[in-house]
């Protein structure tokens, strides 16, 4: 059984109100625009396993460490993740691509700042995630992430963590 935390939209914040969710996953996935690769070494330093793309506020740094695009498997199943993605209703040419390199289980993305957890039932009853923005950067009035649990191909406790964006 692996216990996931996914998060996106950092732009170089980690939120301390994660660190709970974070000493409880095994791995992290993050869907882009971390900001800084000081997050991701935050995450490492933390012994976590991280997957993730680059976003487009990604420096040359994360566009090493990271890439556009990324399908890893995870318990039985396959996971796609990019950062611009669109949704369900229009999916975005990054998704297409995405797709096109195979069918996926579970579907990651960012960009918009908008959580959203749904089936498409299109594309085989996949479960689409965008955490929503972890980050205080943004027109979000509430700062989001996902954590979830996957054992032998069954996705369950899934739950959104909600934080009020604190005003500066």
């Amino acid at each position: 059984m692996k216990k996931i935390l996914i998060v996106s939209d950092t732009h170089s914040f980690w939120d301390p109100r994660l660190n709970e969710a974070l000493d409880a996953c095994d791995e992290v996935w993050h869907a882009g625009d971390w900001g800084s690769e000081q997050i991701a070494d935050y995450i490492i330093a933390k012994g976590k396993i991280v997957r993730g793309v680059y976003g487009n506020i990604d420096g040359a740094i994360l566009r090493r460490m990271y890439t556009k695009i990324l399908k890893f498997q995870v318990e039985g199943l396959v996971v796609g993740m990019t950062h611009i993605a669109g949704a369900p209703s229009s999916y975005k040419p990054d998704a297409i691509e995405t797709f096109s390199k195979g069918a996926v289980d579970i579907f990651i993305c960012g960009h918009s700042h908008i959580l959203q957890i749904k089936r498409d039932l299109k594309r085989n009853n996949m479960l689409f995630i965008n955490p929503g923005a972890a980050g205080q950067h943004g027109f979000h009035p509430v700062q989001t992430a996902v954590q979830l649990k996957i054992d032998q191909k069954r996705i369950f406790d899934v739950e959104v963590i909600q934080m009020e964006r604190k005003k500066s």
